[in-house]
């Protein structure tokens, strides 16, 4: 299953609309994941006409996002990997730690919040953070996270730039 990972999208001042290079890893996707920070549900929308989503709702999304389906934290299950997904994982440092005592049986934890990509894993336990296809901050490209999963592992996990 190839997973599409997006964060901290804060449309509609940075998102318009889909950007081209975003669209292009959308296209090959079976799920998006979103880790908060849509800011309005027209992005969860525009991004369903890819494929499925899967949403939580960060420190900047209202009730209407809520309302789209976006609860604070998310467990699901894909491809037979436990995924786990909340917006903001509180402080770097202890975060590893402070993550596996919050979803002991996650395989995988997506979040978002500091625009900062993060692929680590501890502890058995895959931390992930896409950063940010429209808002960089101080990092050098927007970027978006593609994962690959089979019968249960995450077998590819990748932060792949989009500008």
């Amino acid at each position: 299953m190839r997973v599409a990972v997006l964060s901290d999208t804060h449309a509609p001042r940075y998102w318009k609309s889909c950007p081209p290079a975003v669209a292009r890893v959308l296209e090959h996707v079976e799920v998006i994941l979103h880790a908060g920070d849509v800011c309005i549900p027209d992005v969860l929308d525009e991004l369903s006409g890819w494929a499925p989503v899967h949403a939580v709702r960060g420190n900047n999304d209202g009730p209407d996002v809520a309302d789209w389906g976006a609860p604070d934290t998310l467990t699901l299950e894909l491809a037979g990997l436990r995924v786990a997904m909340v917006h903001d994982s509180g402080a770097r440092i202890g975060r590893p730690a402070r993550l596996r005592r919050r979803f002991p049986d996650a395989g995988l934890v997506v979040f978002g919040h500091s625009h900062i990509p993060l692929n680590e894993e501890h502890d058995g336990q895959r931390i992930f953070n896409p950063g940010s296809p429209t808002d960089k901050r101080r990092q050098p490209r927007g970027t978006v996270g593609l994962l690959l999963i089979e019968d249960g592992e995450l077998v590819q996990a990748d932060i792949v730039a989009v500008t």
